[in-house]
């Protein structure tokens, strides 16, 4: 028998389809770039949520887009009310998600020793 996802986990996955969606299609700030909403963790009660950000295209440092999208958590928030229908919309917090670019660190550093393993034995 499969395992039942609970509804704070469902919840979760619906606000990071919609918040995706209103990031890219109703905030029209240039400095954006390309913003991915990674992860979204929402607490027990629903009332909060921090929202993982990725930024692929850098026109501006990502601290800023994430100080951008935080000033734009009450406008997220109103929109996300109307596409989801809560009792409570929650509160958005921001935060930079670093594992994509931990991940690419992680794989040149493990391409670096692979590199260095074969050279002495391709002599």
């Amino acid at each position: 028998m499969a395992k039942e996802f609970s509804r704070k986990q469902r919840v979760a996955s619906q606000i990071q389809k919609e918040l995706a969606t209103l990031i890219q299609q109703e905030l029209k700030d240039p400095r954006l770039g390309m913003v991915t909403v990674s992860a979204v963790e929402i607490a027990s009660d629903l009332r909060n949520a921090k929202v993982y950000v990725t930024v692929f295209a850098h026109t501006c440092p990502a601290e800023e887009v994430v100080q951008i999208l935080n000033s734009a958590a009450g406008f997220l928030r109103h929109a996300l009310a109307k596409r989801i229908d809560l009792r409570v919309s929650p509160v958005l917090f921001f935060v930079h998600d670093v594992s994509v670019e931990r991940g690419a660190t992680l794989n040149a550093l493990i391409n670096d020793a692979i590199a260095s393993q074969r050279k002495p034995t391709e002599k």
